[in-house]
């Protein structure tokens, strides 16, 4: 019993090491293995199977008189379980996908309001919506816009600065 419980927390504590050293397995080799286990010898993938094939062994082993043999069969099939749902888990969140990342160009034909009067020499503040966050930025206008005047971005100058043009209605 104590062989399987050795291997449960060596899985456990390889389990611990592969968020610290994550791809070292997928790497180990120099990309000579890429794709050919599609990620089955991964360290979340071996440490799921070792952690379990231990527990599991030592689970059966301690519980039933079955006898060391039994325990490993047992042991195997949990472990093999265990990998597979965790290779099937990190290959789902692999392939998630996010939104892609606002940018200030993004802004160009926005709408929003002044926060501070800007002057027609010079720079006030508008609120714009960007990725549907409120964000403040430094505006530059052709003509004097007053606060809480509607305006339109027309260019973003920089990452903090933007030009508008009040709304006419």
């Amino acid at each position: 019993m104590t062989v399987f419980l050795g291997l449960g927390i060596a899985g456990v504590v390889l389990l611990a090491l592969s968020l610290i050293f994550d791809g070292i397995l997928e790497g180990l080799f120099g990309g000579v293995l890429d794709g050919l286990f599609d990620g089955l010898l991964s360290l979340p993938v071996i440490a799921g199977f070792l952690s379990m094939f231990g527990f599991g062994g030592a689970i059966v082993l301690g519980a039933t008189g079955l006898g060391a043999a039994a325990a490993t069969g047992a042991g195997v099939a949990a472990g093999v379980v265990t990998g597979w749902i965790a290779w099937k888990f990190s290959r789902a969140l692999m392939r998630d996908q996010t939104d892609a990342t606002p940018r200030g160009t993004d802004l160009v034909g926005t709408a929003g309001s002044v926060v501070t009067a800007i002057p027609a020499e010079g720079y006030g503040e508008v609120l714009l919506r960007l990725g549907g966050q409120p964000v403040k930025l430094a505006a530059k206008s052709a003509v004097p816009v007053a606060r809480g005047a509607e305006i339109w971005v027309e260019a973003s100058l920089s990452s903090t600065s933007v030009a508008v043009r009040p709304v006419e209605r």
